[in-house]
């Protein structure tokens, strides 16, 4: 049994110390906004937040998240209001098939709290999810809009 902490929810899930956290918060808690994509920590669509560092979920125990503060795209939003990466991203037309853009958000949400007005350099680094729409363009226009918020 592993306790976790899911959206300011206190969270018991029953499975293995080594399940990856991305199948416990979609197989145990039926979160489905964090997506599997590769299973290997490299495209990004499953990425959430721990302890407010953007991190990819199929790459982290249950164990290693255990007692740690878990946000998922579903917990960006405060009080009904979308967080201004989720604004943005409506505003500037970024999802096309929309499959990785829950952890792109997350990815760019933890970008600009710590880096609230990131360069295009700042950006190319940070943020290295992937997009198979090439939706790349939108991404970067929208990451500006919301540091411009």
């Amino acid at each position: 049994m592993a306790n976790l902490n899911i959206n300011g929810k206190a969270i018991s899930v029953d499975v293995e110390d080594d399940t990856p956290l991305l199948w416990a918060i979609r197989e145990n808690v039926g979160l489905t906004g964090t997506k599997y994509g590769c299973g290997i920590a490299q495209c990004g669509a499953c990425t959430v937040h721990i302890d407010g560092v953007a991190m990819r979920s199929c790459g982290v125990t249950v164990n290693e998240a255990a007692g740690k503060q878990i946000t998922t795209i579903e917990g960006l939003a405060v009080n009904g209001m979308l967080h201004k990466v989720q604004q943005a991203w409506i505003a500037n037309d970024v999802p096309q098939c929309g499959y990785c853009q829950s952890g792109m958000i997350m990815a760019v949400a933890a970008l600009l709290k710590e880096n609230p007005k990131p360069s295009d350099d700042d950006i190319n680094e940070a943020i290295t999810n992937i997009c198979r729409c090439g939706t790349f363009q939108q991404v970067r226009e929208a990451i500006h809009a919301a540091a411009n918020a």
